[in-house]
């Protein structure tokens, strides 16, 4: 007990595993990847596989930590939000309550996962008795919004995310009603930065599929590395909670890493991660 177990879902985006898996693979103890037995997606569809990426797991899986969790994830009487929350309730009870229970979606990227570990290791009491001291840890995302010719459009500012907890009572996807605890690391999340066809394909099939607005994709589909500054107000859902977006002028990822480490509007501030954790701690005190 008390390991470092990651899980993943594998969908209609599997092949970006290949990114998200590497960077958490050493600091892993074991690593789940969750797979529909009919390769259905939350809505139904069927999407097809190349069979050639388990290849490709074995050959990274030299510690032979990666298994394989097959069931049936497609439930027609739920909808496509509490699909996606049921198979990470399902998923996380195969990882094994009384270990750190980390979700990595496919196309999120951690800069530093072992740093990530190194601070859930601070609170490896949680673990003792989960059940009575449910608790999530949360991340931040640089979040991804449209590929250029030349670059990648992204959110002008880091956005909470929360990645591990040590007891799965999600209600809706990854989150649960618990006591958040905010630490210092980066995730690079893809999101929205895929072609047109890739995009329309995700929002058609993804756990928010009845939450998105009306007028987001056309929005999407404007917007360029020379007008993104005349545009506001780009959340799938409520569309002001993404205020604006800014540019990278590259698709590298190291050199990505490099512009977000020399920031200061794309790092956390501590005095803001002390003030967030108070403010849970606080929340919670009389609970």
């Amino acid at each position: 007990m008390k390991k470092i177990h990651v899980g993943f879902l594998f969908s209609h985006d599997y092949e970006k595993l290949k990114l998200s898996i590497p960077p958490v693979y050493d600091a892993s103890d074991r690593i789940f990847i969750a797979i529909d037995e009919n390769f259905v997606t939350w809505s139904g569809n069927k999407f097809k596989v190349d069979l050639a990426f388990f290849e490709w797991l074995k050959e990274i899986d030299v510690e032979n930590k990666i298994e394989i969790y097959k069931d049936n994830f497609y439930v027609p009487s739920l909808t496509e939000i509490e699909m996606d929350t049921r198979e990470r309730h399902l998923l996380s009870l195969k990882m094994g309550i009384g270990n750190w229970l980390i979700q990595v979606d496919s196309d999120e990227y951690f800069f530093d996962f072992e740093r990530f570990v190194s601070d859930l290791r601070k609170y490896d009491h949680y673990l003792d008795n989960p059940e009575k001291n449910k608790i999530q840890i949360a991340a931040f995302w640089i979040i991804l919004y449209k590929y250029t010719e030349t670059g990648i459009l992204y959110v002008d500012m880091p956005m909470k995310a929360v990645f591990a907890t040590n007891y799965p009572n999600y209600n809706c996807a990854r989150r649960t009603k618990a006591r958040v605890i905010y630490t210092n690391n980066i995730v690079l999340h893809e999101s929205l930065a895929r072609t047109e066809d890739e995009l329309r394909f995700k929002l058609e099939n993804w756990g928010h599929k009845r939450q998105v607005n009306d007028k987001f994709l056309d929005k999407w589909i404007a917007v360029n590395e020379n007008n993104y500054k005349e545009y506001s107000d780009f959340y799938y859902i409520e569309p002001e909670r993404w205020k604006k977006l800014d540019y990278f002028p590259t698709k590298d990822i190291k050199m990505i890493r490099d512009i977000v480490e020399k920031s200061e509007t794309l790092n956390i501030p501590k005095t803001k991660l002390f003030f967030k954790n108070f403010g849970q701690w606080f929340k919670f005190l009389f609970k």
